[in-house]
């Protein structure tokens, strides 16, 4: 038994090395994502620049796409521009902070998240923790793609993996 746990911890500590070395790759929300749905946003406020194709919600605002659910402080909304003109057609969403994001069974953390609505892409920065069930890993940039489903970790990275004998 011992002898299982050790092989065990070598392999983990394996793994966790390799992660710190060329980032770590995780599967992230096993619902495929429509990033062409609408965006539904609430918010204690709610400032539009039309001259510069923006929106600014503050205070407690949820971002929701389908399935997916935003959360920050402020939500910075960008619009696609033609010929110097917005479209109504979000291009971003610059989320800052206490960032909440989660999709399906998962949640993840930030201090900022930038969703790129055009290439379903997200990018998380500062204090990153990802949850999937009981398992937790930790990063200074999570880069999500909405369209695969996948995420990769940058940086340094720190993962808690609940051994199914708890």
């Amino acid at each position: 038994m011992i002898i299982r746990l050790l092989i065990s911890v070598a392999a983990l500590c394996a793994i966790v090395t390799s992660a710190q070395a060329q980032g770590t790759q995780v599967a992230f929300g096993g619902l495929k994502h429509d990033s062409t749905q609408p965006v539904e946003i609430s918010s204690d406020s709610l400032a539009v620049d039309q001259s510069g194709g923006t929106a600014e919600f503050n205070g407690s605002v949820v971002a929701g796409q389908a399935a997916l659910r935003l959360a920050a402080d402020k939500v910075l909304v960008e619009y696609l521009t033609r010929d110097g003109n917005a479209t109504g057609e979000i291009h971003q969403l610059t989320a800052t902070g206490n960032v909440t994001m989660v999709n399906g069974a998962e949640a993840a953390e930030s201090d900022k998240a930038v969703y790129t609505l055009t290439d379903g892409k997200v990018r998380m920065t500062g204090n990153v923790l990802l949850t999937q069930g009981q398992n937790a890993i930790s990063g200074e940039i999570l880069n999500i793609d909405l369209n695969t489903g996948t995420a990769l970790f940058e940086g340094r990275v720190r993962t808690i993996f609940q051994s199914s004998n708890n």
